[in-house]
């Protein structure tokens, strides 16, 4: 699988499917609707390859589970190999594209998991767990610090944030993330969802926006 979107000047991006790393609680208000501390510093979980769908072909709940919530995320799709540190403008520089992202969580698993200590993996990184939509420029949007992102459910708003919200913003993220994990052409990093998480269900018809700039939308099945 790999990524094939046009920028609004008709220039192609094409880079292999690969990792998706994600920040859990990037916006305080999200933290606090699940009684979970704000972090100091991003916590970090990753989701395969395998996890990624295009949300143009739907949300697919799986088997036997009653409990998926959805998390509406901005998605940063990486062109550049960031590792070790790297300055701001290094990091804003292998940023090729913006998107949005559903992080599909098990919650009643993940929260048992966490009781228990375990990791909670299976809880977020199962096959589908991660719908994502195309990628625009990055240029599109005038300042990082100040995307919108918003989530509709049968046409009423759940979730809608800023990325001026993030407890870490995005280009700090990235210098953080590479520290830890090398980042390469066709990862994803997923820098967090705003409050407003909440059950999905088969039937639900599904509007991911960042303002004007990307709008897309998908039936839950």
């Amino acid at each position: 699988m790999s990524y094939q979107h046009q920028y609004t000047d008709g220039a192609l991006i094409h880079f292999p499917l690969g990792k998706v790393v994600c920040v859990g609680r990037n916006y305080a208000e999200h933290a606090k609707e699940l009684n979970n501390p704000i972090p100091t510093e991003p916590l970090l979980f990753i989701k395969p390859a395998t996890a990624v769908v295009s949300l143009s072909q739907g949300v697919c709940l799986p088997q036997g589970r009653s409990d998926v919530h959805h998390e509406a995320e901005i998605a940063v799709l990486i062109g550049k190999p960031l590792a070790h540190k790297v300055s701001a403008q290094e990091a804003r520089e292998a940023i090729v594209g913006i998107g949005a992202a559903l992080d599909l969580t098990l919650r009643d698993l993940q929260s048992k998991l966490k009781e228990k200590g375990h990791p909670w993996e299976v809880a977020k990184a199962f096959d589908g767990a991660c719908p994502l939509t195309g990628f625009v420029a990055p240029e599109c949007f005038e300042d990082l610090a100040d995307i919108p992102v918003s989530l509709t459910v049968n046409g009423q708003l759940r979730q809608q944030g800023n990325s001026a919200e993030m407890l870490t913003p995005i280009l700090p993220l990235l210098q953080y993330i590479a520290q830890h994990f090398t980042l390469l052409p066709g990862d994803v990093v997923l820098t967090g969802t705003p409050a407003g998480v909440a059950a999905l269900a088969a039937g639900d018809q599904l509007t991911l926006a960042l303002g004007d700039v990307l709008s897309a939308t998908a039936a839950v099945r």
